[in-house]
């Protein structure tokens, strides 16, 4: 000032010239922020006319100023869609009828009020993005609206990371609803504590177990809900010392009084950061299965019981056997003496005779080899019969066995045909096994036919190297529903109660009726 001198007009040059710093200073800065290509600035007049259409929104927009300054408005570039629905929106918040266009863009900032909303605009080659714009109205000096200024920035980037997000969050919240699902649908009552035993989490089924609600559980201590809290806090402090327990057994308390015993299984769980969270149990009913083991046990007592009088039947039944094999031998040892007698005696029987004394003589040595078989008690305990395969004529064994059964099939008038052998036919089997299983079939067929009746054996070769010897006859035959018994020993098949005597020995087959 004291080089001015204190000349008032020097001083008021120095004021305007600084004054004219401070404008182009201000100047440059708002052009700079005009036309900063990051933002699309619009500004159009009171109708909605593009006046100005600066960098940004040429890069972001690709169009020229050219080609839409005093052409279009901002409504034209934006989604009509969305400026219906922005327009429907608005007369329902103020209560006013706006029109779908270029003033549902701009009516709340025509009012005063601050405006910022998301908008699709259409790029020149088609295209189209979401943006953020901020709406301001232009005044002039009075408080006119002489335009408006819409300053735009694009959203893509930011909607695509909200979109992978969403996407995020859905995926996490179906994640959370699988696991949830899980832990729901299993058989077992599920829990989680921390590590001083506090319930965290629980499922349906522990709410089942223990009649109390999810929210009244989470909170609570886990041997509260058990007849033993010692017990149950001493198996939460097992878990946490060796990290597994396994059949646990505790008996849960439910709030009704009612009592379930429960099969105890856990382990600890632990963060990311292998820090301890707390414990995972899982709670069994094993009622049923302890009924069971009870009952298994009871009947495990009955079945030795039963065993130990089935041995005592059993060696007795072994005892008598033997005792009546020695017997029935006696007697025909005699039978057998007497008939060699008559075949040998003076004079010498007839050619009749001496025919039936050889039946008798046949007979008697096939009885007499089945007999000292049951002599044989160890044959007898394994339940196993002792083969001695050879080479058998079959012809040979269907005449004795048709001359050992002729007698007792013409007792009830039933004919006997028996197949005609054109040359020899040997197999290979146990001879005494081969007749016995004939003779077995043979004898059922004539108890179990009709009188008068018929009885058709055959033998013809089935598959290579084998013979089938197949018996037919005229009796009453087997229900369908008695099919599958056909084979089981001892076995009469409903004939129990007919006038038909049953076996006097076992045999290798079931009695057919």
């Amino acid at each position: 000032m004291t080089i001015l001198g204190g000349d008032p007009a020097a001083v008021e040059i120095v004021t305007e010239v600084r004054r004219k710093e401070v404008l182009l200073k201000a100047g440059a800065l708002q052009n700079a922020i005009f036309n900063s290509a990051n933002f699309s600035s619009i500004a159009t007049d009171a109708n909605g006319v593009i006046q100005i259409f600066n960098v940004g929104a040429e890069r972001v927009l690709g169009y020229a100023a050219a080609d839409v300054m005093n052409k279009i408005t901002p409504a034209d570039i934006s989604d009509p869609q969305e400026l219906i629905a922005r327009a429907k929106a608005l007369s329902l918040e103020l209560e006013t009828t706006i029109a779908p266009g270029f003033e549902a863009l701009v009516f709340k900032a025509s009012r005063g009020i601050e405006d910022i909303y998301e908008l699709t605009y259409f790029r020149k080659d088609g295209s189209r993005f979401p943006a953020v714009v901020s709406v301001t109205a232009l005044r002039d000096g009075q408080g006119g609206i002489i335009g408006y200024l819409l300053i735009g920035t694009d959203n893509t980037a930011r909607k695509r990371v909200e979109a992978e997000q969403k996407k995020l969050d859905q995926r996490l919240r179906d994640q959370q609803f699988y696991t949830r699902s899980l832990i729901e649908s299993n058989i077992d009552a599920l829990m989680t504590t921390d590590p001083s035993g506090i319930i965290t989490d629980v499922n349906k089924q522990m709410e089942a177990l223990t009649g109390c609600t999810r929210d009244e559980l989470i909170g609570a201590p886990f041997k509260n809900y058990f007849t033993d809290p010692e017990r149950a806090e001493a198996g939460i402090k097992l878990v946490l010392n060796g990290r597994k327990v396994t059949d646990y057994e505790l008996t849960a308390c439910a709030r009704d009084g009612k009592t379930t015993l429960v099969s105890y299984n856990a382990t600890t769980f632990y963060d990311r950061d292998r820090k301890l969270q707390g414990v995972f149990a899982a709670a069994r009913d094993v009622t049923e299965r302890k009924r069971f083991e009870r009952a298994l046990q009871e009947t495990n007592v009955e079945m030795e019981s039963a065993k130990s009088a089935a041995e005592k039947a059993n060696l007795a039944k072994s005892e008598f056997l033997s005792s009546m094999s020695h017997e029935l031998r006696s007697p025909l040892n005699a039978i057998l003496g007497f008939a060699q007698l008559m075949e040998s005696s003076s004079p010498l029987p007839t050619p009749s005779q001496s025919e039936n004394i050889a039946h008798i003589l046949q007979a008697g040595w096939h009885l007499l080899n089945l007999i000292n078989e049951i002599l044989d008690l160890a044959v007898i305990e394994s339940g196993k019969v002792s083969l001695s395969p050879e080479s058998v004529g079959l012809s040979e064994i269907m005449s004795e066995c048709q001359a050992m059964m002729e007698p007792l099939a013409q007792g009830r008038g039933i004919v006997m045909t028996f197949p005609r052998f054109g040359s020899p036919i040997f197999v290979r089997a146990d001879r005494t096994r081969l007749k016995q299983i004939v003779i077995n079939l043979l004898s059922n067929t004539i108890k179990y036919n009709r009188e008068q009746g018929a009885i058709d054996v055959d033998c013809a070769a089935s598959v290579p190297e084998r013979i089938r010897i197949s018996v037919r006859d005229t009796g009453a035959g087997l229900p369908s529903e008695k099919l599958a018994q056909l084979f089981q020993p001892f076995n009469r098949l409903g004939q129990e109660a007919g006038g038909v005597a049953g076996p006097n020995t076992a045999t290798m087959f079931g009695e057919r009726p």
